[in-house]
């Protein structure tokens, strides 16, 4: 092992408490020491932190981490400090001592790192301090934001070319959990990256439960799954404003500790609501779903969608704020055909140049959303990957007892005969206005109503061509252009035409929404086999100590570590540094008081000595 790699291992180990390296982190970190430029494909949750924020100890120089939240600024500050490193940020929402005192600190490189948002960064005061001191690594998280293809778009990200221009010895990262294959390229062409700097280590959260469910009565839904997780904080996404404060008024009305957060809050308000969340004072956050809440508590439990996401980016970034720790959560999204409506609606409005790209969007989500098959599978088919099982076991569609598919052969015939013979060139709603008759102008004014397709396909509604044209689509026997929407045929296609193979699958009754599926799913979050009352115990003492601090509990320690130390009750000092999360600095600050606690506990119980590690 090289000896920088020695040394980020003992920073690993020493300060941030983690026996290993995982995933690519090794790797990524190798290549940037080595002054490498790295963009960095990670899911959330999956260590893309430690990926700038080791290298930001070893290098000499500062590492500015580009954020575009201020709250997501502040948690990493919080337990960056908790871990004995010097780290400070600048933005809008900082006093101006704050911030002097801040700069102070940058100029005089008593900081390693600094936290910037992308407008604080484009200024020419910071810009010319910068320039002035040895800069080693520029980090720019959230890195989908620069392009115009991504689900985030900012354009001040864009601009953070040129601060890339004025700090041309700094190694550049780029950093997101959300991006296709067309955005990854776009981010590179931005920033100028250069080749062979991709690291992808794969999008598949596999301690996430995956679920859709019809919306049958959503406000018993949501009760449903609150209830599965007494005590365990969540998060429901909601569409309006409007409907983020009923729900959190009704929540509360019903003794479940809940608040709103969006845009139409306060500063003060929003800030209070997400501090009160993040220190487990209230158990349930009610949220838009267009207003991204930069949350970075590690132990929430379940994800909501009330209302049906924008995209599957959109999807994949907000459920991704579960299950951070490593262990058991669960995503939980209701839908309705009027929510697919009002989404249609809201694309109407928008411009041209934008409606093609949002309706593809959509059709992709509802891919997902109806599909019969594993749900994870479609999920990482969308951002280029191939998972390696038909099933997953964690998702509702791999655990439910399914009827027998039908016999949608003819049906699936007449859809791909109708794709060839309009030159492969069109999406699925001009399709469906061919088989189904339209006297639209598109389709009269292309001679689509001479074609042997035309008006072949009136026993089924659009929405069940629609819903037949998806099933085509996630199992292979279609593709689509992402840029342009056409449909094309593969070789599945034509085997089906030669009769060499079937389809089979579902369609939607026509005047009805399908009753939820009874679904066999585990309800309990997965962990450590250890002991509950220990756990507690433990549990109870983190949220007076971050109270006394002012601090959210996560950042003291995960609750995977209070699980593991309440599974292998650690004696010494030394037995309690082997506990995953716990580093010298944290087991100097708080191992006395949480060894004092496991000793008495296991005095009163009769327990003799350390368990061994959890498998």
């Amino acid at each position: 092992m090289p000896d920088i790699m020695i040394k980020a291992h003992s920073v690993l180990q020493k300060i941030f408490g983690f026996k290993d390296f995982v995933s690519l982190q090794a790797q990524i970190i190798a290549h940037v020491m080595a002054g490498n430029n790295a963009l960095v494909i990670m899911p959330t949750g999956g260590g893309k932190s430690l990926c700038y924020q080791i290298p930001a100890l070893l290098f000499d120089g500062l590492t500015i981490v580009v954020s575009p939240l201020i709250s997501l600024m502040t948690d990493q500050i919080q337990q960056m400090r908790e871990n004995g490193v010097a780290a400070v940020m600048l933005n809008s929402a900082l006093e101006p001592g704050t911030y002097r005192a801040n700069m102070a600190k940058v100029k005089s490189g008593t900081a390693k790192l600094l936290y910037v948002a992308p407008e604080t960064l484009l200024k020419d005061s910071l810009l010319e301090l910068l320039g002035s001191i040895r800069v080693d690594c520029l980090a720019i998280d959230e890195a989908h934001c620069i392009s115009e293809w991504g689900h985030d778009f900012r354009p001040e990200y864009r601009r953070l070319t040129a601060v890339r221009e004025q700090l041309p010895k700094a190694v550049c990262m780029a950093l997101t959990a959300t991006a296709t294959e067309q955005v990854r390229r776009d981010i590179k062409n931005c920033l100028g990256l250069g080749e062979n700097t991709e690291f992808v280590s794969g999008f598949d959260r596999p301690n996430l439960f995956l679920e859709v469910a019809f919306k049958d009565n959503p406000y018993r839904q949501v009760l449903n799954m609150i209830r599965r997780h007494p005590d365990q904080p969540g998060i429901i996404y909601c569409a309006t404003r409007k409907q983020v404060d009923r729900l959190a008024l009704l929540l509360t009305q019903d003794g479940i500790p809940a608040l709103p957060y969006h845009a139409g809050l306060s500063d003060v308000e929003r800030k209070g609501h997400q501090e009160r969340f993040s220190k487990d004072d209230v158990q349930v956050m009610v949220a838009t779903i267009a207003f991204g809440m930069g949350i970075d508590k590690s132990n929430i439990r379940f994800v909501i969608h009330y209302d049906l996401p924008k995209n599957m980016e959109s999807y994949y970034q907000e459920i991704g704020r579960a299950g951070r720790d490593g262990m058991k959560a669960r995503c939980l999204l209701l839908y309705s055909y009027g929510d697919i409506h009002k989404i249609k609606f809201m694309i109407g409005r928008m411009n041209t140049s934008r409606q093609r790209t949002a309706n593809l969007l959509l059709t992709t989500l509802l891919r997902y959303v109806e599909t019969d098959v594993c749900r994870r599978r479609v999920m990482l088919d969308y951002f280029g990957e191939r998972y390696g099982q038909e099933t997953c076991g964690m998702c509702d569609n791999c655990l439910a007892t399914k009827s027998a598919p039908e016999d949608l052969s003819v049906a699936a015939q007449k859809l791909l005969s109708c794709v060839k013979r309009t030159n492969e060139s069109f999406g699925v709603e001009h399709i469906i206005d061919v088989l189904r008759g339209s006297k639209a102008q598109k389709v009269l004014r292309r001679g689509h109503h001479r074609l042997s397709t035309y008006a072949i396909g009136l026993e089924y509604s659009r929405n069940q061509w629609r819903h037949l044209a998806r099933q085509l689509l996630h199992k292979g026997f279609m593709s689509q252009d992402m840029e342009y929407g056409g449909l094309h045929l593969t070789p599945k296609a034509w085997a089906l035409f030669r009769d060499q193979t079937s389809f089979r699958g579902f369609l939607p009754a026509e005047t009805s929404i399908p009753e939820e599926a009874k679904k066999k799913t585990s309800t309990e979050a997965e962990r450590i086999p250890h002991d509950p009352l220990l756990f507690e115990l433990l549990r109870k003492k983190r949220k007076r100590l971050a109270d006394e601090a002012q601090i959210p509990p996560f950042v003291i320690f995960s609750d995977r570590t209070l699980t593991e130390m309440a599974a292998r009750m650690p004696r010494s000092k030394e037995s309690l540094l082997q506990i995953h999360g716990v580093g010298q600095v944290k087991e100097r600050r708080y191992g006395p008081v949480f060894l004092d606690i496991i000793r008495r506990y296991c005095d009163e119980n009769s327990i003799s000595e350390d368990r061994p590690p959890a498998n």
